[in-house]
Order: structure tokens, then C-alpha cells, then sequence
């Protein structure tokens, strides 16, 4: 648990000060309540890091219960991967995984409750009429011709409603509120419709599905939630909240609270929208690394502080605002600076021939695995005459800006000599496919005698020791900063979102392992994919060292 001078503050955690100081509640009772119907995202991150946060934090207890009362969209794979994203981040709820689904008796309870009490009715009315007799936000709707059904009658046919008698559409249980209120969703809401579908925890037990808000507060009031916490688009939904509590015979009265929700750039948080790009084959699933899915970015390469840090820096408010995506970056960024050990990959390569090395020598040096921390230890690094450097790391003639291998011109290989290019081979096409080189023996750990100094130091594989690799460059999903502002999302979709590479990687990397971070030194950040396999090595890049979207241009 953190520290309690190390605690963010925010509104909510003012709230449950006060109501703790006050003697309101003894003690704190929150709740993460996601609907199975997808993945998570980095906005779920927020809510878990704010509910489970908030429970620790106050010595307090979370629950982890899905919202499952839409069986057809949802499935048990999803919940699987839910709880595996919840237990990645960080995070343990309170005894058992919860169901709103548990609560159908009772909220089948309440809603006899609710008709008995003379406050909800059977309406008969087609789909169409319910939305037109809803009325608009600049007209109050009209009362259903069947509002004032008898007590008994809608008892009888609600009975018959659960029974199975009525067709899906047929019919709806709506609770008896004001059609004229300017709250559209005091409009008499729909408490239950008919679905036959199998459900992922009850089977085919239940043929009537409770809707969102009728089940989401008796199931914070079965749990006994002190703070609801939700987003903003259900601050309106808070009197229906408060209406369902104060109308039926519950003990427990939670209170919901609401805070804005994420919405970060070059993506979409929309579970409609990335459904979209999963099922039309826009990404490779859903842990596609290019998804904003918590499963996207793990396989990406993320780590869980990473997230949580970037969710503690963008706050807890009650406005909405377009978070930049270098923030979420940067927390990565510099947690792996310090944790990531150093190896060197070959991206774009070109074959490199040290004319004056021995044919046959195979020389083994010494490289830390960390520049600043030598607990990490270092690492064998096999060294011939012929080696691989990045085709970017040459130029045949460039300006002093350019601070790499030119021909005629020295530089130093990252933990080995200095070499001076001397001339290249070009393929028909005007391409350099070899470039020959000459080296300084005397030059390995330090500096020339007669005080010459090369002014870059590249980096390099051997070519005989050397791994072949799949190197893949994911970069931002959409070319706009809000692609669901959009006419069309699908349109602004980065061509070059993943860029594939044949690359060479050092073979200290035969031993990379799933979820252990790399740098490639002056490359980024990269984290071994779970498509790797003993005979093909895969890895993906998590983040640059620099925001190049930012910095356009490298030095």
C-alpha cells in the first residue's frame, strides 16, 4: 500500500475524507465493474487504478463483478481475459470474482417489488412507439397506454414475462417514474426485456435480462459500495440511481460519484470502434500491439508501473480533456531507462568487412548491460571481421552534422575499435551492399595515441555470431490526433502503423524472455512477442528513445 504523504489527491478521495471524518461510512467499499463484452483499455486502467487504488489506499476493499446482463455480446473469454488484465496491473479484489448475474433472483425480487409499489408497469408498445412516446430533449414524451395496467395484471404478466410467454421485443418492464421529466432517462426506463440467449454463468435458467441501470445499483447495494465511481456520460443516470435505492427495501444507500473519462490521442477508447477494427481484420486481434487494449500494450511491451504511473499523472477530474500521447509514452520511456538492460540489433542491415581483421579471428569483448548500474552485470559480445551496422549508420559523403561511418572518415563500434570506411560495392540498382573497412588495433577501450578522437559511435552485429530476427515497428494507430471525430474513424488508420524488419540481433538474445524488457542501444525500447518460437525470434518495439513525432529529425 502507498504511502500515505505519497496518496494523490483529487475530489473523490476529498469526498471520502469528509464521509470517513463525518462517521457516513467506518470503512471504504469500491468496485470495478466491466462488461464482458470486450477487452480492456487504457481508460478501464484509470478506473482500476482509481477503484483498487482507493481501496488500498484506505484499508478499504475492492470487488472485481461484471456487468452481465447483455448475453449476446459477451463471452467467458472475455472474462478470463479481464481478470488476467486486473491481476497483471497489480491488483487483487476482494474474495471471489462477482457477478451481476448472482443477483438475478433478487433483482427479479425487487422488480416484483417495484410493480407491487404501483412503480413499474408491462408495456405492450412496439420498439418504435416506446422511442417516439419518449418525447425529444426539447419535448416531454407521453404516457404508454398501458401505464395504468392493474398491479395485479402486471404482476400476473411479468410473471409470464419470465416464464418465457412473450416474444423477444414483445414487451418491456418499465418503471413508473415522469415522462415529462427533463432527465431522458426518468422517461419511465426499461427495467427487463426478453432475450433468449444463453449466458455464460446461468445457462438458459433466465429468459428476461435485467437492463444497465436497474442491476447496477441493487448490485453495489447488495455489496455494499460506500463510492460508486463511474464516468461522466452516467451523470444524468445518478437519479435513476438514486430512484431505484429509495424505492426499494435495501439496507445499504451507496452514492455514485463521476469523473471524467480518458481519451487519449492518435486513438479510439470506444469498445464499438476497436470491436470494429478487431472483427474486420483493421488490427491482428485484440493484443495487437497497435490496440490501446491493457493486453495491447503488455504485448507491446509496457510494463504494469508504467501504466499505473501514467494514470496517476493524468489525474482524477470532473473535465474532459485529450491527453497527449508523448505522457503515456514518457512513463514507459523512463522506467525502462533505468531498468532495461542494453543490447545491440541490427535493424536495416548492411554487411560491413574489416579488410585489415584477421579472416579466421573470433574475438569475445566485454559489454556492461548497463551504462549507469553495474549490478546488471555485462555480457560476451563475439567479434570478426565481418559485421552488420544499420544502413542509415553510413553515408558516402555527408556534412558535420552527421556524426557516423563516411566514407574516408573514422568511427568508433559501440565496445570496440575504431574503423575508418575505405570503399563500398553498390548492386546494379545503385545500392551499397558492402562497405570495406580498415581498423586501428590500438584503438579497443580507448582513445588513438596521436590524440585523433571519432566524433559517433555506431552499433553492429557479427555477421557469422549474429541471430537472424523479426523486428517489428509499431507506431501510432491513426494519422490524427482524434480519429472519432471523424466522419470515418477507418479512413485516418496509419498505413505505416507496423513496419516488419529483417533484422540481426547479438546472441546474447537467443535467451530473451516474454515480458523482460530491452534497449537496443540507440534504437529503443523493445520486448520479446509471444509469437517467438526457438527458430524464429520476434520482437516488438514498445517505444523510441526520443518522441520522433516530436523531434522529427535524428542526429
Amino acid at each position: 500500500m502507498a504511502e500515505t504523504e505519497s496518496r494523490p489527491t483529487n475530489f473523490i478521495r476529498q469526498i471520502i475524507d469528509n464521509d470517513l471524518k463525518n462517521g457516513l461510512h467506518t470503512s471504504v467499499q469500491t468496485r470495478f465493474p466491466p462488461e464482458p463484452n470486450g477487452y480492456l483499455h487504457i481508460g478501464h486502467a484509470k478506473s482500476i487504478c482509481l477503484n483498487f487504488g482507493i481501496a488500498q489506499d484506505y484499508a478499504g476493499q475492492c470487488n472485481l463483478r461484471f456487468d452481465d446482463t447483455n448475453p449476446e455480446k459477451e463471452d467467458i473469454d472475455y472474462v478470463n481475459a479481464i481478470q488476467q488484465d486486473v491481476s497483471w496491473l497489480g491488483f487483487h479484489w476482494d474474495g471471489e470474482v462477482r457477478y451481476s448475474s448472482d443477483y438475478f433472483p433478487q433483482l427479479h425480487a425487487y422488480a416484483v417489488e417495484l410493480i407491487t409499489k404501483g412503480l413499474a408497469y408491462m408495456d405492450f408498445s412496439s420498439p418504435d412507439d416506446v422511442r417516439r412516446m419518449r418525447g425529444s430533449l426539447k419535448a416531454p414524451g407521453e404516457n404508454s397506454p398501458y401505464r395504468d395496467t392493474s398491479v395485479s395484471e402486471n404482476l400476473a404478466l411479468f410473471e409470464k414475462m419470465k416464464n418465457g410467454e412473450f416474444k423477444e421485443g414483445e414487451c418491456l418492464l418499465r418503471a413508473k417514474i415522469d415522462m415529462a421529466s427533463p432527465f431522458m432517462c426518468m422517461r419511465d426506463p426499461a427495467l427487463y426485456r426478453v432475450k433468449f440467449a444463453h449466458h455464460h454463468q446461468t445457462g438458459d435458467a433466465w429468459c428476461i435480462y435485467p437492463m444497465y441501470d436497474f442491476t447496477h445499483c441493487i448490485s453495489d447495494a447488495i455489496e455494499g459500495i460506500t463510492h460508486s465511481l463511474c464516468t461522466l456520460e452516467f451523470q444524468d443516470n445518478r437519479r435513476l440511481y438514486d430512484w431505484v435505492i429509495s424505492n426499494i427495501t435495501i439496507d445499504c444507500e451507496p452514492r455514485q460519484y463521476e469523473f471524467s473519462r480518458l481519451n487519449l490521442e492518435y486513438t479510439v477508447l470506444s469498445k464499438r470502434k476497436l470491436i470494429q477494427l478487431v472483427e474486420e481484420g483493421h488490427v491482428e486481434s485484440w493484443d495487437d500491439p497497435r490496440m490501446p487494449t491493457i493486453a495491447g500494450l503488455r504485448r507491446r511491451g509496457f510494463t504494469p508501473s508504467s501504466i499505473r504511473e501514467f494514470c496517476k499523472r493524468i489525474g482524477v477530474t470532473k473535465m474532459d480533456n485529450m491527453v497527449e500521447m508523448p505522457m503515456l509514452d514518457a512513463c514507459i520511456r523512463e522506467e525502462l531507462n533505468e531498468l532495461a538492460p542494453r543490447a545491440m540489433a541490427v535493424i536495416e542491415p548492411v554487411k560491413l568487412i574489416i579488410e585489415n581483421y584477421p579472416v579466421d579471428k573470433v574475438e569475445i569483448l566485454t559489454a556492461r548491460n548497463h551504462p549507469n548500474d553495474e549490478a546488471m552485470g555485462s555480457r560476451e559480445l563475439p567479434f570478426t571481421r565481418e559485421i552488420y551496422i544499420e544502413a542509415e549508420d553510413f553515408k558516402e559523403e555527408a556534412n558535420k552534422k552527421f556524426k557516423r561511418l563516411v566514407l574516408g572518415k573514422e568511427v568508433r563500434l559501440r565496445n570496440a575499435y575504431i574503423i575508418k570506411a575505405e570503399r563500398v560495392d553498390k548492386d546494379d540498382a545503385g545500392n551499397i551492399t558492402t562497405i570495406y573497412c580498415t581498423y586501428d588495433d590500438e584503438t579497443l577501450g580507448k582513445d588513438p595515441a596521436d590524440g585523433r578522437k571519432a566524433k559517433g559511435v555506431i552499433h553492429w552485429v557479427s555477421a557469422s555470431h549474429g541471430i537472424k530476427a523479426e523486428v517489428r515497428l509499431y507506431d501510432r494507430l491513426f494519422t490524427v490526433p482524434n480519429p472519432a471525430a471523424q466522419d470515418d474513424f477507418l479512413s485516418t488508420i496509419n498505413p505505416d502503423s507496423l513496419l516488419v524488419k529483417n533484422a540481426v540481433v547479438e546472441p546474447s538474445l537467443r535467451n530473451a524472455e516474454l515480458g523482460k524488457p530491452l534497449q537496443f542501444e540507440r534504437m529503443g525500447y523493445f520486448s520479446l512477442d509471444s509469437d517467438s518460437s526457438a527458430e524464429k525470434l520476434v520482437f516488438n518495439r514498445t517505444v523510441g528513445l526520443r518522441d520522433t513525432w516530436a523531434n522529427s529529425e535524428q542526429d
